[in-house]
């Protein structure tokens, strides 16, 4: 799935996050946000949306894939300090016409952002980030007030998914959503 948690220019799509800093040559461990074969091994710059630092280019130098995602070098990064730097950043690229996908799939970067509601209509937030898990993916929607709510990502939960509108629809159920965590309409 392609994705992205900060709001991004449209032409970009996220395909990763730094995780951390890995060894002594400036190398970092990336999550990968894409299911694009060869993405990351093809990479020659990135974005990268750093929400402390802001956004800038950097020049891929090499990519190693890992179980648990990428070790990634850049240009000019090349000591732990200086790929400290990078930890929390998004690495975006430019989007490129996306392939359709079947019903009830959906790009991730389609999804963050998307304002979350009940079917009752009550705001529950926006939707900031999605979990994977062996089971199902879990959708991290922050409300208003600050409250975070981890709303599985199952079609007993969620009923409607409208990309054009930027509106999921939810079913409120014991113990998912806090009481008063919805704000009426």
């Amino acid at each position: 799935m392609e994705s992205g948690t900060h709001k991004e220019r449209s032409d970009m799509v996220a395909i990763g996050k730094v995780l951390g800093v890995h060894g002594l040559r400036g190398d970092v461990r990336v999550q990968s946000y894409s299911d694009v074969p060869g993405r990351f091994e093809g990479l020659r710059k990135v974005t990268m949306l750093n929400p402390r630092t802001g956004a800038r280019t950097l020049v891929v130098q090499g990519v190693r894939s890992t179980p648990s995602g990428y070790l990634v070098n850049f240009e000019g990064i090349d000591t732990p300090e200086a790929a400290a730097s990078l930890v929390g950043a998004i690495l975006q690229i430019p989007q490129q016409p996306l392939a359709p996908l079947s019903d009830d799939r959906y790009y991730e970067c389609d999804l963050l952002g998307m304002e979350v509601r009940t079917e009752e209509g009550l705001v529950v937030g926006a939707l900031t980030d999605i979990l994977s898990t062996t089971s199902n993916a879990i959708f991290v929607v922050r409300g208003a007030e600050g409250s975070e709510h981890l709303i599985p990502a199952t079609k007993e939960i969620v009923r409607t998914i409208d990309v054009p509108h930027r509106m999921m629809t939810v079913r409120q159920m014991a113990g998912l959503l806090d009481e008063g965590a919805a704000d009426a309409v």
